[in-house]
């Protein structure tokens, strides 16, 4: 009869226990996800560091830098008021620019250990400077009579050239004007250099001095603000480098992260829950009172123990029977 008919039920539950299965797969999700954690933290370190090298180190030393040049180029105007003119508020006006000039190098100093010589050789320039400063007020001494007609002459046909430059300028490029107008301010700088020396010829050779004294400390600002703005841009593009290779990285790392976990999704549910399948069909054909049942069983682990359990009741059961 059918009912006497031996079914075999095939338990495969491969590999160890379940709790070191899930154990040994929640290990892989970890070892997968570590990488993932380290490399987001050393990129995440990496760019702070170049940011805070930037905003710390970089960024001000290039501000003071330009800082220092406006500041020399108000002295050099200031000075040469002051040679022109006799003025004791132009004179203030020098001494305070070179003081704060000489603050805004020892600030760079501090900040970028990597251009103390650069910076110390400002410092030298800027003290060079204020020494010819000084020796320019010795010279011109008392208030001198100045010849007004000739620097209001000079003045005045200053202005007529740069309306007419400015006239001018829709009709010219832009570095093209920049260039005229430099050479103006250049040409202007020399007629009254001129006439500071036609008025009092013992300052010729100071003057030179201190036009030389005051382009020294220009170009030297100017070196340091294009070095850190260099660095800067190195930074920049390092930190952009760095981007890339992370997003590359942790987009890899995701990817077999996903991958993995997709199988192991697939491939542990199946192991677990075939065995369990089997084993409730199992059960339901005894229940229906075939109790004519086999296990075909491979494997270890709690399922295995769970099938002896089933297969000794059942047996027990039969032999009541």
């Amino acid at each position: 009869m059918e009912s006497r008919i031996r079914r075999v039920f095939r338990i495969l539950a491969p590999g160890s226990s379940l709790r070191r299965r899930v154990a040994y797969s929640l290990g892989v999700v970890r070892v997968i996800l570590v990488p993932v954690i380290v490399l987001a933290v050393y990129y995440l370190f990496q760019i702070g560091f170049i940011v805070e090298h930037i905003v710390s180190y970089d960024a001000p030393a290039a501000t003071l830098a330009q800082q220092a040049t406006i500041e020399m180029l108000d002295s050099r105007r200031a000075e040469r008021n002051y040679l022109l003119l006799n003025d004791a508020a132009s004179l203030q006006a020098v001494r305070e620019s070179i003081g704060k000039i000489e603050q805004i190098l020892e600030a760079i100093r501090d900040l970028n250990p990597s251009d103390q010589e650069i910076t110390q050789k400002s410092l030298d320039a800027i003290h060079q400077y204020r020494e010819r400063v000084e020796t320019a007020v010795g010279l011109v001494g008392k208030p001198g009579q100045a010849p007004a007609d000739r620097i209001n002459a000079v003045v005045t046909a200053y202005e007529h050239d740069l309306d007419n430059l400015l006239k001018s300028a829709p009709y010219k490029r832009r570095s093209q004007l920049v260039d005229e107008l430099r050479d103006r301010v250049d040409s202007f700088d020399t007629q009254i250099s001129k006439t500071v020396q036609e008025v009092s010829p013992e300052l010729r050779q100071i003057t030179v001095d201190l036009q030389n004294s005051g382009q020294d400390v220009l170009d030297l600002a100017s070196q340091l603000e294009a070095r850190n703005w260099g660095r800067i841009e190195s930074d920049h593009h390092k930190a952009q480098r760095l981007i890339s290779r992370a997003e590359w990285s942790l987009g890899i790392v995701s990817v077999i992260t996903f991958l993995v976990s997709v199988w192991i999704s697939f491939v542990l549910p199946r192991q677990v829950v075939k065995p369990l399948v089997s084993l409730k069909e199992a059960v339901d054909h005894a229940a229906a009172g075939n109790y004519e049942i086999d296990f075909d069983i491979q494997g270890e682990g709690e399922v295995v123990e769970l099938t002896n359990s089933i297969r000794n009741l059942i047996a027990h059961v039969r032999e009541v029977k």
